[in-house]
């Protein structure tokens, strides 16, 4: 496997401390290529640039700094920029956990979203010291994840949200994404000029009780992992509002008249 191209990207910038302990844990696995963000993307979510050029600036030996969101370097880098297609794509270390529903915001979890959709086995880490410190078993955890992903792979559409404790973990646990209950979303404030402005994300985070998912495991003290699955379909949903097509389309065609 030591010929095999592996891209390590994050949201944090190219700078990071958490990507850089993610690169080095990767190396026994692979060539490891680093394409990440010339600054902080945090919270961008699944964003692609399509309406301006993206450059590129080296940084060092394999290491790359985009202008651009946490998947467009994924898009550059799988798409034609590094001399092979990647067998893994691997973003991280987040400077802070991806839990839960947090996942839809996180440029973490999107940049491995973007693998996958570009058939790419693909993970995301994070680490749930925001201030930085045990990236190393962080780097140990992805570093097995990644090992076993190479061999055994991932079903179609599907990657792996890994989420590390604050302490070196126990062990590891597989288990489903949490619920957050959302609360003081919004925090109005008033400048020196007596105008409104506005922090989202103001309240603490609340989770609800659930033993068997990924917030639980971690504040257990494991390393949680979570298969993600692409197909957002409720297909159960789906099957129980069959009755609806024929109604609906009796009322178009009602109003078509």
């Amino acid at each position: 496997m030591s010929g095999a191209v592996i891209l390590v990207t994050n949201d944090d910038g190219v700078h990071a401390a958490g990507l850089a302990a993610l690169a080095r844990a990767l190396e026994p696995l692979g060539e490891v290529y680093v394409v990440a963000p010339d600054r902080e993307q945090s919270a961008v979510g699944h964003a692609l640039t399509l309406h301006r050029p993206l450059r590129v600036e080296t940084v060092g030996e394999r290491r790359y700094a985009v202008n651009g969101t946490p998947s467009d370097c994924v898009n550059l880098a799988v798409l034609g920029f590094l001399p092979e297609r990647p067998v893994l794509v691997a973003s991280g270390i987040n400077h802070g956990a991806n839990l839960g529903e947090d996942v839809t915001y996180s440029g973490t979890v999107s940049a491995a979203m973007e693998g996958t959709l570009l058939g790419v086995t693909s993970m995301a880490v994070s680490q749930s010291d925001p201030d930085g410190s045990g990236f190393e078993a962080a780097g140990e955890v992805a570093a097995a994840v990644a090992a076993r992903l190479l061999v055994e792979g991932l079903p179609p559409r599907t990657l792996l949200n890994v989420n590390v404790p604050r302490e070196a973990p126990r062990g590891v646990k597989l288990a489903r994404l949490g619920h957050r209950v959302y609360s003081e979303k919004a925090l109005r404030e008033t400048d020196p000029r007596g105008r409104p402005y506005y922090w989202i994300g103001a309240g603490p985070p609340v989770w609800e009780e659930d033993g068997e998912s990924d917030i639980a495991a971690v504040h257990d003290g494991y390393a949680a992992v979570t298969p993600l699955h692409l197909d957002l379909t409720h297909h159960g949903a789906l099957r129980a509002m069959s009755a609806w097509e024929g109604g609906l389309t009796a009322l178009l065609k009602k109003r078509k008249r």
